[in-house]
């Protein structure tokens, strides 16, 4: 019974060091995804939600300055997220109700695996990116 004991012992502590290896996000393709962090890409908070916009963010697919395509326009997003006092980074997070245009939720839905596994930083700057176009 010892000679159990000792085992299940010894393989529990070797599965608990192994499990606490190094964990990466990836994104929906199982590729890595690697922080960028604002403050060591020299970039300003606005550029870096420009360059993640237009990038890894994939949300210029749908969504344009000053016209409504797949999605609103940049510009209609801002303006009703500044009237209603809202976060565009809390929405991208999926802890925020769909303001602009309930209809296309659903779709928008999808790219949360993209805009969740950011980092806040990256959600913030996404948003102080649109909402320079207000």
């Amino acid at each position: 019974m010892k000679v159990y004991f000792k085992l299940l012992l010894t393989l529990s502590i070797g599965i608990s060091i192994i499990s606490c290896g190094e964990k990466k996000e990836t994104d929906a393709m199982e590729k890595p995804i690697e922080a960028t962090e604002a403050s060591n890409s020299g970039l300003s908070s606005e550029e870096l939600g420009k360059e993640l916009f237009e990038g890894k963010g994939i949300c210029a697919t749908c969504h344009k300055a000053d016209i409504k395509t797949v999605g609103p326009s940049i510009k209609d997003i801002a303006k009703i997220y500044k009237e209603k006092v809202a976060s565009i980074a809390e929405f991208i997070n999926d802890k925020g109700e769909p303001l602009v245009d309930p209809s296309q939720y659903e779709i928008m839905k999808a790219n949360f695996v993209i805009t969740k596994a950011m980092s806040a930083e990256e959600r913030k700057a996404l948003e102080i990116y649109m909402m320079s176009f207000e």
